[in-house]
């Protein structure tokens, strides 16, 4: 018997809108960015907040005007032919809750170098299926709103002072829910934000590296050379040339 259906992507979407069904599921998470999506009528507004999942033959289709990447599962129909992902048919659109973000983020950071490999993905997907079913994701945090627009425009001035009076906290409340939260200070949240998307932009653009590392706030190419040694052992026209040397598959 043959295995079920799975397979992943990363995409990219344009302001052209293009229709599309298949014989398979797909779920659409955002990793930075914002997409518009239709599935048979009903449309949603997807951001790294917020998912959807395509029904096998459903005709959906998708656009956007601004930056914006997404992880694309594919999953065999036979997966939720019975079971308790059934219910994740029902609700096309979806929050995503902090546990399934945070199993996106992992594969986002995967897949930005290279394709997963089949056992990674084959132990990723169920565990985020069944994250997604357990029900409506609490509340978003105080910091959801602050997070998200962050990461649409990683290169604006943000200082602590600014993220705090964004989310309407003192400094100090500010680096406490980031530590409850995301066990990390919003300075390396954020220099961690600003690296994940430059390098989406080094490997997904022609853009020269000054103009990335400016768009992606850091102050000079300089800067972002220094960061991207420090915590990934490497340098921007090495990732740049290690991803061309290893491109994923077409889209």
């Amino acid at each position: 018997m043959a295995a079920p259906l799975l397979d992943l992507h990363l995409r990219s979407y344009g302001e052209t809108r293009f229709s599309d069904r298949h014989a398979y599921a797909q779920l659409v998470l955002p990793v930075s960015g914002e997409v518009a999506l239709e599935i048979e009528g009903r449309q949603g507004r997807l951001d790294p907040l917020h998912a959807a999942l395509v029904a096998p033959g459903a005709w959906h289709s998708q656009c956007s005007p601004v930056a914006n990447q997404s992880l694309i599962l594919d999953v065999g129909a036979a997966s939720f032919e019975q079971g308790p992902w059934q219910r994740l048919l029902e609700r096309p659109f979806t929050a995503i809750g902090p546990a399934a973000r945070k199993l996106v983020e992992f594969m986002g950071i995967m897949a930005a170098t290279q394709p997963p490999a089949p056992s990674v993905l084959q132990g990723w997907t169920p565990l985020l299926l069944d994250t997604l079913t357990l029900g409506t994701p609490r509340p978003a945090s105080r910091l959801a709103a602050l997070l998200a627009r962050i990461e649409a425009e990683p290169g604006l001035p943000w200082t602590t002072e600014e993220m705090a009076r964004t989310v309407g906290v003192s400094t100090s409340r500010l680096h406490a829910l980031f530590r409850l939260e995301h066990d990390t200070t919003p300075h390396d949240w954020l220099l961690a934000c600003r690296l994940r998307r430059a390098c989406e932009w080094l490997a997904g653009t022609g853009q020269a590296v000054a103009a990335i590392a400016l768009a992606a706030g850091f102050s000079e190419q300089s800067a972002l050379t220094r960061a991207m040694r420090r915590a990934m052992d490497t340098t921007p026209a090495a990732y740049r040339r290690r991803h061309r040397e290893n491109p994923s598959k077409p889209q």
